[in-house]
């Protein structure tokens, strides 16, 4: 506050302020008195008040504001890094406040000396502030500072190309956390909002970023947040990402979700991961994909699959697949493909005959993880109590 009272006493002291005895009341008057006028704003009526005036308004009670004295005709010019050339009159501009009746500073006045004291050299921040910054050059140049370099950088829009907000959903960033999104898909995404770099490439690095991005190369135009490329985008990251760094995520999730303890199996839950990774946008998505690892029944999830499971050949199909798996025992992932197809050359069912009837009774889906993935997993003794249950219950007699 010190250094705000010094500022504030140079700029009474040159001319540049001004106290404003006006009270609510009269401002509204003005309002209303200037209709639909443009140029609508405080008409300078303290500017010019003498000693007398001021100690009279003081005797009322009255507790005075300070206003910055803007120019009468002035061409106020900076050159924004983003934008180009910006060109505003002063005309446009009323006199403004810098210090409220409470000797609180305001933005506009406060933020030029704290950023002079900080010797800010560069001030970037959205195109919402544009209005600002005619302003905050005054008081700049007022004070005699040096007026830093200014970049205003476009907004974001939601789908609907309004600013986003809440109405567009998750937009704070603990929520992608904690939807799993990787940090660095988000990273890459968010440097992709109003900036590209040159081979249009957009799967990038952080140091690949950091090395191409130019603060001139930001596209003048708002940026749009589109979530299904940034699910693209995670779900690729989530792909490239090995299961080791991904499994203490999705441990959370499973977890939360009611599937495992804290002592469930690492390999069990590496493979899981393995299996679910190539389907997910988010690591959280795992949560309700991996319930057909869980548990020795299942339930059928739509029409589709309850015609799979009664076609006839089914109940002999699954019989057989029982009696070779006993025979078999445990499957690792590069048997499952050669002991399915073994199984339909003996029962003479193939394609889809042959897999996705087999997918249905071990999991109640049409569509999901690859095979190999799902039988090692689930292992033999489910596997068998599955297809019992699929003979008893899910085939219609």
């Amino acid at each position: 506050f010190p250094l705000y009272e010094e500022a504030v006493k140079k700029l009474l002291e040159t001319g540049y302020a001004y106290y404003c005895y006006c009270t609510p009341e009269e401002l509204e008057e003005m309002r209303q008195h200037q209709g639909d006028n443009l140029n609508q704003g405080y008409n300078g009526r303290c500017r010019n008040l003498t000693e007398e005036e001021k100690a009279a308004f003081e005797k009322e009670g009255r507790k005075p504001v300070i206003r910055f004295r803007v120019p009468d005709d002035e061409m106020i010019v900076f050159d924004d890094m983003i934008k180009g050339r910006i060109e505003i009159h002063s005309s446009t501009i009323s006199d403004f406040i810098i210090v409220r009746s409470d000797d609180i500073p305001t933005y506009n006045f406060a933020c030029v000396v704290d950023d002079h004291q900080m010797e800010i050299s560069h001030v970037i921040r959205g195109e919402d502030h544009i209005s600002n910054t005619p302003k905050q050059i005054l008081i700049y140049q007022a004070l005699g500072y040096e007026v830093p370099t200014f970049a205003h950088a476009s907004m974001i829009l939601g789908p609907d190309r309004t600013k986003l907000s809440k109405r567009h959903g998750d937009n704070y960033i603990g929520q992608y956390r904690e939807k799993g999104y990787l940090p660095e898909a988000l990273f890459n995404f968010m440097a992709l909002l109003g900036w590209s770099p040159e081979d249009e490439q957009e799967i990038l690095s952080r140091e690949e970023i950091e090395n191409q991005f130019s603060i001139y190369k930001v596209a003048k135009n708002p940026a749009v947040f589109d979530i299904d490329k940034l699910n693209w985008m995670n779900g690729m990251y989530i792909r490239n990402t090995d299961s080791g760094v991904l499994a203490p995520m999705a441990k959370g999730f499973l977890k939360e979700a009611g599937l495992i303890e804290e002592d469930y199996p690492e390999e069990k839950l590496l493979m899981i991961v393995d299996a679910l990774k190539e389907k997910v946008k988010y690591v959280a998505e795992m949560a309700d994909m991996a319930s057909i690892f869980f548990g020795e029944t299942v339930e059928l999830e739509n029409e589709e699959a309850k015609e799979m499971i009664s076609l006839p050949h089914v109940p002999e199909l699954l019989k057989v697949f029982k009696e070779r798996l006993l025979e078999k025992g445990e499957l690792k992932k590069e048997e499952v493909g050669p002991f399915i197809k073994a199984v339909g050359k003996e029962t003479g069912n193939k394609g889809k005959d042959l897999f996705m009837c087999l997918r249905v009774a071990l999991t109640g889906q049409c569509h999901g993880p690859e095979m190999n993935a799902i039988l090692p997993i689930l292992g033999q003794e489910v596997l068998c109590k599955r297809i019992d249950y699929a003979l008893e219950h899910l085939i219609e007699k």
